[in-house]
């Protein structure tokens, strides 16, 4: 099998890491703007797919097929984003002859719509939040919307029918918030999507983000993860994540896994999928959504599970039968964190920070793993997500892996644009994320609170400042520096903080 990799960044270098393990060719595509990106030189191939704008390069489904005809590959890993949950790529690769590394189109079609998501979690028993049963599409005007949020309940969610990552969602804790909501989701969903349809939620207040990862092969088996808590998020978006989470218990985790394999089992999933849901405060869960696609955060379950996730995909399209056993799965090995470093300045509300890229060191150590897709000397572009990496750390337990990471924070120097790593520094020493004590509006609570103030800090080692030295001397004038500084011996101070608060 020879596979085509319709993506960018760090994925991209991913599935090419994956590919190369198997013994399998993979093959690179990239835009006018990413002809130096190490995804390029990741892969056995790389063909140039056309200009910067995504809609000329890799959300072209002509493109990427012709890539495949040409390049003479077998099968497709749409990584994340782009075109990885579009049923008509899936659509398009199948009846060219290409396997596609992903579910069938009519699952993506099925779950990516969020109320025809929602009523096959109801057919399957699991319980889901209360709201719309049907899409609200633009013939709906504002009354009858009104009419159906007060039936389901104030506070409500207002979101898009179509897609994720939080766009084109909106809330409203009043009939009259809910007219300029309703305005602004659908104007997002349209802009994002194509699709103005929209539909209601009721808002639990203040709940986490719990999600389970599966894996279904093409025999009916489905195998279930350990649980990730993704609920520290900044506007509905990811930032950190960690697995196993705190607020569930080895009954629960019984209980999420049940609930995931019995939808995934009623569509039939094919594939590695992530189930979604919320906790609320008394331990009730609730379906929110499933992603038919591989995760951003998918590191994390394979630092506490020991197992290959990408690996597992191809293999499933190649037609191998899962022989994972589920109860090993269910019983994390340490605690692992995730932080998406961002092209982002925090100090401009998290703003993009696109520009070249003039020095850089990553983290290493026990423990510590760093998926990127850049380097030293490439110019990150305006034209995509601003992801430079995913930071990871694993740990026997929960303290540990934070003190690691704050360590590992401590060592990532990226020199020439702003990033997200002071930030995340930062993050790492708060009280409320030490103790668990978090949900999905923790942090942009925590952000309004210190509106204003730097999260830079003043002072950087000698190490840093040799690696900024070199690519000053290189340069006329001074440059952002994206690191956090060190305080000798933080990180275990700051494990001994953890047992101190809890204490």
């Amino acid at each position: 099998m020879k596979i085509l990799i319709a993506n960018r960044g760090e994925i991209a270098v991913r599935i090419a890491r994956a590919c190369r393990e198997l013994g399998l060719p993979s093959v690179a595509v990239y835009s006018e703007a990413d002809r130096a990106a190490p995804h390029v030189r990741a892969a056995d191939e790389a063909y140039a797919l056309g200009p910067s704008q995504p809609g000329a390069s890799y959300l072209s489904v002509e493109r990427l097929l012709d890539v495949a005809r040409l390049s003479r590959a077998d099968a497709i890993h749409p990584g994340y984003g782009f075109l990885s949950e579009n049923a008509g790529f899936a659509r398009a690769c199948r009846d060219a002859g290409v396997t596609f590394i992903g579910p069938s189109p009519e699952v993506i079609e099925c779950m990516g719509s969020k109320t025809a998501a929602r009523s096959e979690a109801r057919a399957a028993g699991v319980p889901v939040v209360p709201g719309t049963e049907d899409s609200l599409g633009p013939a709906v005007d504002l009354e009858a919307i009104i009419r159906i949020a007060q039936d389901v309940g104030f506070p409500v969610l207002v979101k898009a029918v179509a897609g994720g990552g939080g766009k084109g969602m909106r809330g409203a804790a009043t009939a009259d918030e809910l007219s300029s909501a309703v305005r602004a989701a659908r104007s997002e969903a349209t802009s994002s999507f194509g699709d103005a349809s929209i539909y209601l939620e009721h808002r639990i207040e203040r709940p986490r983000h719990v999600e389970v990862q599966v894996l279904g092969d093409g025999f009916g088996h489905v195998v279930p993860f350990v649980e990730r808590e993704c609920s520290v998020q900044r506007r509905h978006q990811k930032v950190v994540e960690e697995s196993p989470s705190m607020a569930v218990s080895p009954d629960l985790r019984q209980r999420l896994a049940s609930a995931a394999v019995a939808l995934a089992r009623r569509v039939h999933y094919g594939g590695a999928g992530t189930l979604e849901f919320l906790l609320d405060e008394d331990g009730r869960f609730y379906f929110l959504e499933m992603n038919t696609r591989l995760q951003v955060e998918h590191p994390i379950t394979e630092a506490v599970t020991g197992v290959d996730l990408v690996q597992w995909q191809i293999r499933i399209a190649r037609g191998e039968t899962l022989s994972l056993d589920p109860d090993a799965m269910l019983t994390p090995r340490g605690h692992a964190i995730e932080c998406r470093i961002y092209a982002e300045d925090p100090d401009q509300g998290f703003m993009p920070s696109p520009g070249r890229i003039e020095a850089l060191r990553t983290p290493a150590g026990p423990g510590i793993r760093d998926d990127s897709g850049v380097a030293a000397g490439f110019e990150v572009p305006i034209h995509y997500d601003p992801l430079l990496s995913k930071l990871i750390a694993w740990a026997p337990d929960r303290p540990q892996a934070i003190a690691r990471m704050a360590r590992a924070l401590d060592e990532y120097v990226v020199a020439g644009i702003r990033t997200t790593i002071p930030f995340f520094r930062w993050l790492m020493g708060q009280e409320a994320f030490l103790l668990g004590r978090v949900d999905t509006t923790f942090l942009d609570r925590l952000l309004a609170s210190r509106e204003g103030e730097s999260f830079a800090l003043p002072s950087a080692s000698l190490e840093d400042a040799a690696v900024l030295a070199a690519a000053l001397h290189r340069m006329a004038g001074a440059l952002p520096v994206a690191t956090a500084g060190r305080t000798p011996g933080s990180a275990w101070r700051q494990a001994a903080r953890i047992e101190s608060l809890r204490s």
